[in-house]
């Protein structure tokens, strides 16, 4: 067994994560079906109401779907991270892009109710943040997130992330993202500096 410490902070995130017994990789061709499953759990439908992630009441239908991943999977600048658990099923994911003028973004971060209340969330974040600090040199990390997640934008907020002010309209008429179930949604977009 080796003593030494981990190389890199992204090393670390994801030590931690592997001593609890989840295992890290990045997502590829053969995890697309696992992790359209894996985003639907965490966010649409009805197992997504035993997570606090759910979408459910502001939007039906599919979040994404295996030729919207099989796309982002394609991204020459992007990569997707996928947590697993012993067993082998899809806990925990996160799409991030790589910067631009120093600026990465973060993007369906989706974490299953299984994998809820485990730190697998919270320690996916580390890892995304860690990630496009040390391999990208992204000096900030922005997302988008819908304006009716109170809860989640807290959360993020906590985590260090700031409103910017900017908005982002919601995709109304594309089914592709989901049905909206009410009028009004729109993205608010937060950035945290990484250094």
């Amino acid at each position: 067994m080796s003593t030494h410490a981990p190389a890199t902070m992204v090393d670390a995130h994801t030590l931690v994560l592997n001593e609890t017994g989840f295992d890290v990789s990045e997502l590829g061709p053969d995890d697309i079906d696992d992790y359209v499953a894996l985003v639907a759990s965490a966010y649409r439908g009805e197992p997504s109401k035993q997570g606090w992630t759910t979408e459910a009441d502001l939007l039906s239908g599919q979040r994404l779907d295996a030729d919207m991943a099989r796309e982002m999977l394609a991204e020459s600048d992007s990569s997707m991270i996928l947590v697993r658990s012993a067993e082998g099923l899809a806990v925990g994911s996160v799409y991030l892009r790589e910067p631009v003028d120093g600026t990465a973004y973060l993007g369906v971060l989706a974490v299953s109710p299984e994998g809820q209340g485990q730190g697998v969330g919270s320690a996916l974040m580390n890892l995304a943040e860690a990630w496009v600090a040390e391999r990208w040199n992204a000096r900030w990390l922005r997302m988008s997130v819908i304006n009716k997640r109170a809860e989640l934008i807290a959360y993020y907020e906590r985590r260090g992330y700031e409103r910017t002010g900017e908005i982002e309209p919601f995709p109304y008429g594309d089914d592709r993202f989901g049905v909206p179930l009410v009028d009004d949604l729109e993205f608010v977009v937060l950035v945290k500096e990484l250094r």
